[in-house]
């Protein structure tokens, strides 16, 4: 799942579907929803932060707007969410495809991402620990030292 989650869209496919998508926006003032999954597809599987994003924004409108694509758009809402670490919001996902169908790749999205999640408490909670030992040291050491200087005052 790791290989597949950081798969990297090549950026003239990125550019050839942006342009599509300006294109029909300019002719028309909308964009057909096969070309703006095509565009959003292309954003999530980029290697920047701010392009998953959009292509998240538009892949929740598919999903609310189009509904004979939910699956696809789904599965992407839960991919795109899984690439930028936000795990809940890509849980969510997972669950929602696999109310509609069951699926062993969505199954394993599930969880590379519930792995992931759980790695990431672990991480948090060794930081706060670290920083908690870390304050003690201190508040330690604070206090030997002031005990010291009471003693060389007496």
């Amino acid at each position: 799942m790791d290989e597949l989650l950081n798969d990297v869209v090549p950026q003239e496919d990125l550019e050839r579907f942006e342009k599509k998508y300006h294109h029909e926006l300019e002719l028309d003032g909308e964009v057909t929803s096969e070309t703006k999954f095509e565009y959003a597809f292309c954003l999530v599987r980029s290697r920047y932060t701010n392009d998953i994003r959009k292509g998240l924004m538009f892949l929740e409108d598919l999903a609310r707007t189009h509904p004979d694509g939910r699956r696809d758009y789904i599965y992407y809402l839960a991919f795109g969410n899984a690439r930028i670490k936000n795990y809940t919001e890509g849980l969510k996902y997972c669950k929602a495809f696999l109310e509609i169908e069951s699926n062993d790749q969505v199954r394993s999205l599930e969880e590379y991402i519930k792995k992931q999640s759980d790695k990431e408490v672990a991480k948090g909670m060794a930081v706060a620990g670290g920083a908690a030992l870390v304050l003690g040291g201190i508040l330690g050491l604070g206090i030997a030292m002031s005990r010291n200087k009471q003693k060389r005052d007496k």
